[in-house]
């Protein structure tokens, strides 16, 4: 069932775990992620990133998502995944997002406040939610290169005291905050602050947001979540598990059609699904 972003994360918060966003890229992700939703019977969040839409535009790939939540047995947020423009959250709301993240982090403070608000105040008026983030990730949301860590790691960090004025002067959702992760696959290892967490969860009242969730241990995520994230984004893993499937598919000769080789990505990604699900749950 379609639900919004609000609903699904009083879920998260209810159980004290964590809800995934899962990217979905295609019909063979939108299909991988909810089906592996269904089989552990979890509710998720399917998101289209913007940096994602030169492959899938938004009203094709966004229309796909809307109808596989409203058909799904467990509850569905399809949610806009860093939107940097105006336009590209405005397209995602007309189309029926029920959660928008704008991610105006990139901006100078007050004028992320600023652009969040208005989001928010459309985002709201149209019965979406909205997701803000503040502080840095040390690699841009395409994750193309793998991550590395910055000279400084706390020159990134949220500020717990920023985050509360943030949240109260845009009235958001839920805030992504910035405590070591990273986008794209890691080289080693990241070292996560966890009292960043902690604090911004204490400061703020909301919940909290992990970008660059694959390639954490399973340690590091029961530790986010018990510091109060609620929502992991996770891509760059799953997708690496549909790429490698599809090579050995192509690799063995058995087929000359394309499908058999989606056919092949689309169950590793659901498997790898199913096991980051399993470890936001806390199994």
């Amino acid at each position: 069932m379609l639900v919004g972003l609000k609903e699904i994360l009083k879920i998260a918060e209810a159980d004290k775990n964590a809800v995934g966003m899962f990217n979905g890229t295609g019909f063979d992700s939108i299909r991988a992620v909810i089906e592996a939703a269904e089989e552990l019977n979890r509710p998720v969040i399917i998101g289209h990133a913007e940096v994602h839409n030169v492959y899938s535009d938004i009203s094709i790939v966004g229309a796909a998502m809307l109808a596989a939540a409203k058909a799904a047995k467990v509850p569905v947020c399809v949610h806009l995944d860093h939107g940097v423009t105006l336009e590209m959250c405005y397209r995602a709301l007309r189309i029926g997002f029920t959660g928008i993240m704008i991610d105006a982090s990139a901006l100078p403070y007050e004028e992320n406040l600023a652009v969040t608000r208005q989001v928010t105040e459309a985002a709201h008026a149209m019965g979406a939610d909205v997701e803000a983030e503040l502080g840095k990730l040390s690699t841009p949301e395409a994750g193309s290169t793998d991550c590395g860590s910055p000279t400084k790691p706390e020159d990134f960090y949220t500020d717990p005291d920023e985050a509360r004025e943030f949240c109260e002067k845009t009235g958001i959702d839920a805030l992504a905050v910035a405590f070591g992760t990273a986008h794209g696959f890691y080289k080693s290892q990241p070292k996560l602050d966890f009292s960043v967490v902690r604090n911004c969860a204490a400061s703020t009242g909301i919940p909290l947001v992990m970008h660059g969730g694959s390639g954490v241990s399973p340690d590091g995520f029961r530790q986010a979540i018990a510091a109060g994230i609620r929502k992991i984004n996770y891509y760059s893993y799953m997708s690496k598990a549909g790429y490698e499937a599809a090579a050995r598919c192509i690799a063995a000769g058995s087929t000359k059609y394309l499908h058999d080789v989606e056919f092949a990505a689309y169950q590793a990604m659901k498997e790898d699904a199913k096991q980051a699900i399993r470890m936001f749950s806390g199994e």
